[in-house]
């Protein structure tokens, strides 16, 4: 049953809301007919009761009661009065219409009346439809009973041709009912096709525009600040993919040149075991490293923030760091933990992934020496990177950590401004920060705090 409606149900929102309207429409119109038309039947049968009762009385003003007998009277309206009318005394017939028998329906339903007595109506639907009342006549030393007939032939006629009228009348409103009910829907829907439309448009077009820059009703209103904050959290995700996209691919940059440029250098000529252990053990370094990368920015992807647990103790992990940059300029590390081991509460891979952007950086752009310190301070460590080279344009310094921003993209280094926006989004992730200090001259120094193992 269900499939057969859902097979037969208008696919459209306009056409189903014209079909519940035309339904909700043809229930009411079919109540309303019927009560009107059971109104009608009624207003016309007590027209005529009424026309018989005025009759009867018409009737009786022609019959004597005075006497011990009852006489009906002679008078110039006799033929018309004679018209479908019995009179009786208590039971036995005095007069009848000329045109009825004795044993007729008509006949046999006024003697009904007549032995009831009283003032009654009834209706007869053979031959014809009639309608017959009583009215009892009394005043004197007898009575006599007067019972009249009327054809009911043009009443129900009347109530026929009234059925009709309201059942057409129905039809008309109906159809009118449908059709407007698809034009007015059809234009309240109107501003949802453009809706539509324009989303589709800037889904193929990447756009950032809105739906809420244009005023429409209430209802639509809301719709479209419901449709904008998942617009936002769409391109939110987009972008945060493009950004995790470049993430991974700045930092596996450095770990697939080393293995290329092991193979090389070991395919180049034929090698000892040894070279050829060592290579071994440096592509095996750099795939670690590379499973490390992925590992701490998917899982950094899929939570949203890193909040496993770990401990990692610095001057450790700044040695490796250091170990596998091919560093033209003489890296110093200092480490001051007053004797006991300077440790930082993330994980070892995650606080490499932090500090291996900004040593990167220092060593790429560092004239001969880059410095690296580390220290214990309130709540927390400290991790201080800098260099000896140009620094930092003061002019570009506030988009340092905007993500594809490059000071001199011309420089003749490489990267795709990508490894400072991930130090501080990983770093601050932990409750830590990565900052730039502007007053360190010469060259750069940047700044990561990171809480206290």
């Amino acid at each position: 049953m269900n499939s057969v409606y859902s097979r037969l149900a208008p696919r459209t929102l306009r056409g189903r809301l014209s079909l519940v309207a035309l339904t909700t429409a043809t229930l009411l119109m079919v109540i309303l007919t019927v009560a009107f038309n059971t109104v009608i039947r009624h207003r016309l049968q007590h027209q005529a009761d009424d026309e018989l009762h005025t009759r009867a009385a018409a009737v009786a003003t022609t019959i004597d009661t005075s006497g011990p007998t009852v006489r009906v009277l002679e008078t110039s309206n006799d033929q018309l009065l004679d018209t479908n009318v019995w009179i009786y005394t208590g039971t036995r017939l005095l007069e009848r219409p000329p045109s009825t028998t004795a044993h007729s329906t008509l006949a046999r339903a006024a003697d009904s009346l007549a032995r009831r007595g009283g003032t009654h109506c009834l209706t007869a639907e053979e031959p014809d439809p009639a309608r017959l009342c009583s009215l009892p006549v009394s005043g004197g030393r007898s009575t006599a009973m007067v019972v009249t007939a009327l054809d009911l032939a043009p009443y129900r006629n009347s109530a026929a041709t009234l059925l009709w009228a309201s059942l057409c009348l129905d039809a008309v409103m109906l159809a009118c009912t449908y059709l407007l009910t698809r034009l007015a829907v059809g234009r309240a829907l109107r501003p949802v096709g453009a809706m539509t439309d324009r989303a589709t448009q800037w889904s193929a077009d990447a756009s950032e525009e809105s739906f809420g820059a244009v005023r429409r009703p209430a209802e639509l209103t809301r719709l479209g600040a419901s449709l904008d904050a998942l617009l936002d959290r769409i391109r939110a995700v987009l972008r945060h993919e493009q950004q995790l996209t470049g993430e991974l691919s700045h930092e596996l940059r450095t770990p697939l040149s080393r293995i290329i440029a092991e193979l090389d250098w070991w395919q180049a000529r034929p090698r000892s075991a040894a070279e050829t252990e060592a290579t071994h053990e440096v592509i095996a370094d750099a795939a670690r490293s590379m499973r490390s990368i992925c590992d701490t920015l998917l899982n950094d992807a899929r939570e949203g923030t890193t909040t496993a647990p770990g401990t990692a103790e610095i001057l450790p992990a700044l040695h490796r760091l250091a170990a596998r940059l091919q560093a033209p300029a003489q890296v110093t590390i200092d480490v001051r933990g007053d004797g006991v081991p300077l440790q930082a509460g993330v994980q070892a891979a995650l606080l490499e992934r932090i500090v291996s952007p900004l040593l990167a950086n220092a060593v790429r752009y560092a004239t001969s020496h880059v410095t690296i310190t580390a220290s214990r301070e309130f709540g927390g460590v400290r991790i201080d990177v800098g260099d000896d080279g140009p620094g930092v344009p003061e002019s570009f310094a506030a988009q340092l950590f905007q993500p594809g921003r490059r000071a001199d993209p011309d420089d003749g280094h490489g990267g795709a401004g990508l490894g400072l926006p991930l130090a501080r989004r990983l770093a601050r992730s932990v409750g830590g920060d990565v900052t730039y200090d502007p007053a360190h001259k010469p060259g750069a120094r940047f700044t990561v705090t990171l809480p206290a193992g």
